[in-house]
């Protein structure tokens, strides 16, 4: 049986360009008759059969970009788009926003219907299901077929695309860091679970912090949080259980719980615990007490992510695979959370 062949692919083996061979598959008379015999000839022997994902290439333009991300109630979420439409408004770009809600299927939904001639690229983070099951096929058939994708903050080392980051591992190196130089030597950290690539990487450098510093590491003071509709109720619990002094929160919303959580059972924070987050919000800033972040720049992410999708949009060597991964820096915001 012969391996399934794409576009991009047939472009390649014949030096072509992939819109040459999507028009000669559509018998286009644009393209020579030679030429297009040849790439129906292949195709056929190929046995190359044309998807919805195929469908949308780079002769049809829309300019418009797809956004997929996982939740829009999550302050940084909302600030990537707020950066990524700033760039694209400047470029002549329309934006149309997906959620996945954590769902593998609802993200290849979303890719499926955007692709089918709706958009010319997508900027996405990937949905917790999606990493968890490292399946990642509608995002491969999406590039092999001539469509950019960018990735940022979620993002898979399997795939083969421009990405947007932050050092996560560094970010919860140093808020760690900062707690130890405080004086706070039992530091539990409140994450997600282990495959979620961000919470991984946060917790790899929760732990470097601690042996570096020569702080005995305690497996048992991290908190891996699945279901956030009950995250209230496990870190009230834990902290009703274990003795801490510090605390790391992968997100603004597990921060203020846990203050919300130490305050219920007569802890002070932050005399008796201090709390940093990661992400720079609105809930942090009002907050009581404020509570000091790990600004993950959203805006600085959102501007980047489009700047590198329509480089590749309007790129005359638009099927370049030499991929880049942009590092944006972050810096730690210190509030009243840390402060005694």
């Amino acid at each position: 049986m012969k391996k399934k062949i794409t576009l991009k692919q047939i472009a390649k083996e014949l030096d072509v360009s992939i819109s040459t061979v999507s028009k000669s598959l559509r018998n286009s008379l644009d393209i020579g008759e030679e030429t297009r015999l040849k790439v129906q000839a292949f195709a056929k022997f190929y046995n190359y059969k044309p998807n919805n994902i195929a469908l949308s290439l780079k002769n049809r333009k829309s300019k418009t970009i797809g956004i997929i991300i996982p939740e829009i109630v999550h302050y940084f979420f909302s600030t990537v788009i707020n950066g990524i439409e700033q760039v694209a408004n400047e470029n002549g770009y329309s934006v149309i926003i997906c959620l996945s809600d954590d769902s593998f299927d609802k993200e290849v939904l979303n890719m499926e219907m955007l692709a089918n001639g709706s958009i010319d690229g997508f900027i996405m983070s990937l949905s917790k299901e999606t990493q968890f099951k490292e399946d990642f096929h509608h995002i491969t058939e999406v590039i092999n077929q001539g469509m950019p994708v960018v990735m940022f903050d979620r993002v898979a080392n399997e795939i083969l695309c421009d990405k947007v980051i932050i050092n996560d591992k560094q970010a919860a190196y140093d808020a760690v860091q900062s707690l130890i130089d405080k004086g706070r030597k039992k530091i539990a950290l409140v994450t997600t679970v282990d495959y979620v690539s961000v919470g991984k990487l946060r917790t790899d450098g929760y732990t470097k912090a601690l042996w570096d510093n020569e702080i005995p590491f305690d497996e048992n003071l991290i908190i891996k949080i699945e279901d956030v509709d009950t995250c209230e109720i496990t870190i009230e619990q834990f902290l009703k259980d274990k003795t801490i002094d510090g605390i790391l929160a992968v997100n603004e919303l597990f921060a203020v719980t846990s203050i919300k959580a130490a305050t219920k059972i007569g802890l002070k924070v932050p005399e008796d615990l201090a709390v940093i987050a990661f992400t720079d919000g609105i809930i942090s800033k009002y907050a009581t007490p404020t509570i000091t972040t790990v600004s993950q720049s959203g805006i600085k992410m959102g501007n980047k992510a489009a700047k590198m999708l329509i480089e590749r949009l309007e790129s005359e060597d638009s099927d370049d695979e030499n991929y880049k991964t942009e590092v944006i820096e972050t810096h730690l915001i210190e509030r009243e959370s840390t402060e005694v």
